[in-house]
């Protein structure tokens, strides 16, 4: 008579997962697989956000018209992010973390500090000409939250120091021509800000070559003067300063009559 084989008590233990290449599956695969898939999905949503604002405005644009350029429902939108006011912040900080990681890229680089100030108004150029630089120029004239504004402001002045900081240490090292950091870098961010009201994707030029238009105008503006060029310019100067005095002694002698 054959005797029935019976199976082992359960004990409550889960069996160890089945051997994947020579290793156990470790149990948190999935789990890692399903992060990173809602990471890729919360970016799409903030892209679709970015675009969105750029073609119609803040206001103008509902997290119905999100949904639908994502081909999803608006409950779905609403699992990655609470309202339309986060979005916003979303895409500002998207843009502004470009330019927070040029910093520190270049925070670590042994070439003169005007080398450095380029590489970082390069990315602050590639980023305004981004789907998010309609968000990063115009997010503080919308309706957001004190703690939103604060943060933004926040973000805003380390950037605009950042910069400040890099003109010093050029003026120091003596790879950029002295001046004022405060205004230098004014005139740096708002010429640059100022892509973000004009630049389309679709225009002929890319955000990269945009950028690099921009930093040829700002390298040639900060390099430094030899002797010879500034002197040329010194005399230069004092010239033109004769010839428009000349003119102007000129023109307050007494005219001769029109002739008859």
């Amino acid at each position: 008579m054959r005797t029935r084989r019976t199976r082992p008590p359960q004990t409550g233990k889960r069996r160890p997962a089945p051997a994947l290449n020579g290793h156990p599956a470790s149990p948190w695969r999935a789990s890692r697989e399903r992060l990173l898939d809602r990471k890729v999905k919360r970016e799409a949503v903030i892209r679709a956000a970015a675009h969105a604002f750029n073609r119609k405005g803040y206001h103008n644009t509902s997290l119905d018209d999100i949904a639908a350029a994502l081909d999803v429902t608006k409950p779905t939108v609403y699992y990655y992010v609470s309202n339309k006011e986060q979005l916003l912040f979303e895409c500002f900080v998207a843009g502004v973390e470009q330019i927070r990681a040029a910093f520190r890229e270049v925070r670590s680089l042994r070439v003169p500090a005007r080398e450095r100030l380029s590489a970082v108004l390069r990315n602050y150029a590639r980023a305004v000409a981004s789907e998010f630089g309609w968000c990063m120029v115009r997010v503080e004239d919308q309706d957001l939250s004190a703690a939103m504004s604060a943060h933004i402001k926040a973000m805003k002045s380390e950037i605009d120091h950042g910069i400040r900081r890099l003109v010093r240490e050029g003026v120091q090292d003596g790879s950029i021509h002295p001046c004022d950091p405060k205004m230098t870098a004014f005139a740096l961010a708002g010429s640059l800000n100022w892509i973000a009201h004009w630049y389309r994707e679709n225009q002929s030029m890319t955000a990269a070559q945009i950028a690099d238009a921009f930093m040829a105008v700002f390298d040639n503006g900060l390099r430094p003067r030899n002797g010879a060029g500034a002197g040329n310019g010194a005399r230069r100067s004092a010239s033109a300063g004769r010839t428009a005095r000349a003119r102007s002694a000129r023109s307050r002698l007494p005219q001769a009559p029109l002739a008859r």
